[in-house]
Order: C-alpha cells, then structure tokens, then sequence
C-alpha cells in the first residue's frame, strides 16, 4: 500500500533518477519523474506533489530557479536538493532559494530515507508555523498573487471559511479569478483530500441540466441505459464550485434549494433521495438582484446561498498588484515558451499599471503569453499590443468631462501667467471676451 506522499524527481540524468525511483518506491512512496524543469513545472501544475527532489546542475533552466519558482508558488512544500557539487555558498545559496535541505552525491538507500524523513518533519512545522489571518501574505495560496488592501480582504475571508462548510457565493467581473478562490477555499482547508467538482453552470444545455447537476436511473429518459451519479454525488464530502450560478434554469434552481436545505438530491426517475454531504461554492459576474427583479432567479436561493459573500475586485481597483502577477506570468510562461526565464523593462511594466484592463487578470495573462512568444529576451514596450501602447492614462480609470478637462487646462495657463487674462487669452488663442464667460 502507497504511502499517501506524492515526490517528484528531476534530474537529466535518467541513472539518477531511475535510483531515486526505485529506492523511494521501495520505501512505498509514490513518485512522478522529470528530466528538466520545463517538465516538472508540468507536473506541478497538474498534480498534488508532497515534497520536490530536485539536481541543481542541468541544462537551460537549472534546479536552483525551479526552487526559486516552486518557494514561490508552493512554499509549503518541502524541497531536497541533490548535489554532485557540495560546498558552503552552495548549500546557502540553495536553502536561500527555499530548499528544506540537501543530499550529496553519492548517497546509500539508508541516507536518502533519512533525508526525506527530514524534509517532510521540517515541512510539517513550516506548515504549522502558519497562523496569520493575512494568509496570502503568507503564500498559503500560491496561486492567488496580490498583497493590496482590496485583495487582503479576500484572503481573510478564506481563512475563515475555508474548514467549514458554509455556503459561499462569489461575486465579481469575468477574469478576476472567482475559480482561484473557490479553489483556495477548498484545497487549503481540512477537506482538501476530499473531491472538488467545478462545473460552469453557462456551458451546460438547459434541457440536460437536472440529470447533470442530480444524476439519473436507467431508463429514467431515451439514452438513459444505466443508473449515473450527477456533480452533487461525485462531490461527496467535498467541494461543488457551481460557476455562472445565475444561468442556471429555475427548475434545476428549485431542486438546487432543496438540496441545500435538506442535504438530499433526487436522480431524474427515481423514487428515494439519496443524502449529500458536501459544501457548495457558487460564482457570478452578474446582478443576481436583477435577476431576481426579473424573475430568473429565485430570491429564497439567492439567500441560501449568501451565507458568505466574497467580492472579487477588479484589476483596476488594485493595480499595485500587477508587478507580482506579471512576475508570476513570466515565470510561468517564460520557462513554458522560451525554456529560460525572462525581464520586463521598466517603461513595459508602467505601460501595464496604467491600462484599465477591462479583461481583469486573465487579459492580462494573455497579454503576458503574446510579450514572452515576441520578445527576444526582455519584454519590451515593442511587445506589447498597440492598444496598451496608445491608451490615455486617467487617475482611476474613471474618464473626465470635456467641461472638467477644459477647466483644468485652463487654470493651469492662468497660473502660468500669473494671472494676466491678457497673455492666458493669447496662449489659448480665444479672446478676452470668451476667456472672461469661461472664467465665468
């Protein structure tokens, strides 16, 4: 039986790894391979790794940056360096980098227990040490980025819902991350073992919503051959993230209250209800208040599900955030598409604080992905899209009057010349006479 600990091995040389493997293996732990950093990036985006056992000497991208990127993004997790080369700048620059602690080459099978044993204790009081409601300040949400007063506020309502099941709706514009949340509830809390089942609610036909969302029994419908779960059965004891809550149909909207209110789901045909223990997290980038006004949605559900309301800001209203995602991104993106990791000039960097992006975080990530696959090394303001080049910087995003702009203007001529209407008149090139009704 496997031990519950996931590691990841990246070394480029297969020897190595193919040792580490069967050693590790043998001690009943699982383990996934990786023969350079771009591929390991791979696999921690699409798998829960334990602990990352890493060389630092290798090819394009070395182990010390993968450290830097994995004390990043996931700095709970402990990491074991592997080193052919040992020395005391080496060893602090490695722990410098996140490392929990390093292992020299060569090693016996008794000595490579030993140091995982001892990464895993250290990661667990690393782990306990973590008692701050500023959590993301923290890192204990590796993929939400933003330090701003607007999205602390968001982190501190994770933390406290985050080992309950309360029901939690989501609000926000589209591309602001209201999945990174739902996610950061669920995989930081005490049910993060347990299933999270995110459906987007828009995607799915309203005619097949009901057998979706509750399962059905053979022969409830034509096509009906067996009995199947729904998304509430396959989130059993954990997380459902209903996505677009608002498009919803109000039949599947009446059966989604009942579920909430007796825990209980009834499959399409079928004559028992079956219990449910799960906790429901639902999203929207619309007015449900509008909705309700309108008839579309259910006012008794729209209450239900208000238990705890998180708002999502947009880009715009916490723009000292933008730094850090674009860091993020370019790490990301950088290693994916140019196997190393890249810059941005400082002129690039000012021209994305003063776009409003309309697009939230996501337009930015693209805007990102486009600069990395054009630039040749720094990203430049060459890189980006024309439409970021050329757009006029408002304070807070918000446009001005004519009238507004006019006036300003205006009164800064007077103030350079002192007051003399004369000369204010001939550097705006109006008459007296118009100057004095503007000034009126």
């Amino acid at each position: 039986m496997l031990h519950k600990e996931n590691i990841l091995l990246v070394d480029d040389d297969i020897d190595i790894l193919e040792l580490l493997q069967r050693h590790l293996q043998s001690m009943d732990y699982h383990t996934y391979k990786a023969v350079s950093v771009k591929e390991a990036l791979y696999i921690l985006k699409d798998s829960y790794i334990d602990l990352l056992i890493t060389d630092i000497q290798m090819p394009g991208v070395d182990g010390l940056e993968l450290l830097k990127f994995a004390d990043e993004h996931y700095p709970e997790m402990p990491k074991l360096v592997i080193t052919g080369y040992p020395s005391v700048s080496g060893a602090l620059e490695v722990i410098k980098a996140g490392a929990t602690d390093y292992l020299t080459k060569p090693f016996t099978k008794e000595e490579l227990r030993k140091a995982v044993l001892k990464a895993f204790e250290q990661g667990s009081r690393r782990k306990d040490s973590k008692k701050t409601i500023s959590a993301n300040q923290d890192g204990l949400y590796p993929d939400m980025v933003g330090k701003s007063e607007t999205y602390g506020k968001v982190t501190d309502i994770i933390e406290r819902v985050k080992d309950n099941k309360a029901t939690v709706l989501i609000k926000g514009e589209s591309g602001t991350g209201k999945e990174l949340v739902a996610r950061a509830i669920h995989y930081s809390g005490k049910f993060s073992r347990a299933p999270f089942i995110a459906v987007n609610c828009g995607a799915i036909p309203e005619n097949l919503q009901e057998s979706e969302f509750f399962g059905y029994v053979k022969g409830a419908f034509t096509g009906a051959n067996e009995n199947r779960d729904g998304f509430f059965q396959a989130a059993q004891g954990g997380t459902l993230f209903l996505d677009e809550i608002g498009t919803a149909s109000l039949a599947v909207q009446s059966k989604l209250l009942r579920a909430l209110q007796e825990k209980e789901v009834s499959k399409v045909g079928a004559r028992k209800t079956e219990k449910v223990d799960i906790r429901v997290i639902a999203a929207t980038n619309s007015n449900l208040q509008e909705e309700i006004e309108n008839k579309r949605f259910r006012e008794d559900l729209y209450y239900r599900l208000t238990v705890v309301e998180i708002d999502v800001p947009p880009l715009r209203k916490r723009k000292s955030d933008i730094p850090l995602l674009v860091e993020k991104f370019i790490r990301k993106y950088g290693i994916e598409y140019k196997d190393r990791l890249l810059r941005i000039s400082p002129d690039a960097l000012q021209i994305l604080k003063r776009y409003p992006w309309p697009g939230n975080v996501r337009e930015l990530e693209n805007v990102i992905q486009r600069a990395i696959i054009m630039s040749d090394g720094t990203i430049d303001v060459g890189d980006l899209p024309d439409k970021l080049k050329f757009q006029i910087d408002f304070p807070d995003s918000n446009f001005r009057s004519l009238q507004e702009m006019e006036k300003e203007y205006v009164q800064k001529v007077l103030n350079h010349t002192q007051g003399n209407k004369t000369k204010a008149a001939e550097i705006l090139q109006i008459d007296r006479k118009t100057l004095r009704e503007k000034l009126k």
